[in-house]
């Protein structure tokens, strides 16, 4: 496992901006297309898939509260541990570095939305949050030879799932995730412009 881990980090870095960007969009166009093969399959009818999106000031409001708490301690952890504890192998560095702030922005919707759809639209709502949870984890591979970085993405994903539980609103999660990854990306795009003057 350790050397097909090593192989990836490996053809991550031998491949261009344009090709990282690529694949990141048929990852998420495949999780897409799961999310509504598997709807189709799971729920009964329209409204009970309608039920879970609920565009409200909870939003903002609960998912803006829960991302900055995310963010603040993600912070705290970058500036407490070393370094290589933190290191994902250069692959959002890769990945947001070259974008710019609108692109960002879309990346970052695509992935949330893709994702907390499959995750907790689909998964959490008919197979329970334990199951959704360890799926979300056992997604981000890269990270299994780096406890930090599972025990974080474990965290979150158990914290973006009890939330769905307590508001049952997929825009919420959404809302959580999109700005958790967005505040990270505008992060690495600024240290990136700031390293070439």
């Amino acid at each position: 496992m350790r050397k097909s881990m090593s192989r990836q980090a490996n053809a991550i870095k031998r491949m261009s901006h344009k090709e990282i960007i690529l694949h990141l969009y048929l990852t998420q166009l495949v999780l897409l297309a799961l999310s509504i093969f598997l709807a189709f399959v799971l729920f009964d009818d329209y409204s009970s898939f309608k039920s879970l999106w609920k565009l409200n000031i909870d939003v903002f409001f609960i998912g803006g509260t829960v991302a900055l708490v995310v963010i603040v301690v993600d912070l705290l952890l970058a500036k407490w541990l070393p370094e290589e504890l933190l290191d994902d192998g250069g692959i959002n560095k890769r990945m947001f570095q070259e974008l710019g702030i609108v692109h960002i922005l879309f990346v970052c919707f695509l992935i949330s939305f893709t994702e907390e759809l499959l995750f907790r639209g689909i998964l959490q709502t008919h197979f329970g949050l334990y199951t959704a949870s360890i799926v979300f984890a056992l997604l981000h591979v890269r990270y299994l030879y780096k406890w930090v970085l599972l025990l974080s993405v474990v965290v979150l994903s158990f914290l973006l799932g009890v939330v769905y539980e307590l508001t049952d609103n997929l825009w919420i999660t959404i809302f959580t995730h999109f700005l958790i990854d967005f505040v990270f990306a505008v992060k690495l795009r600024i240290e990136y412009v700031k390293s070439l003057s």
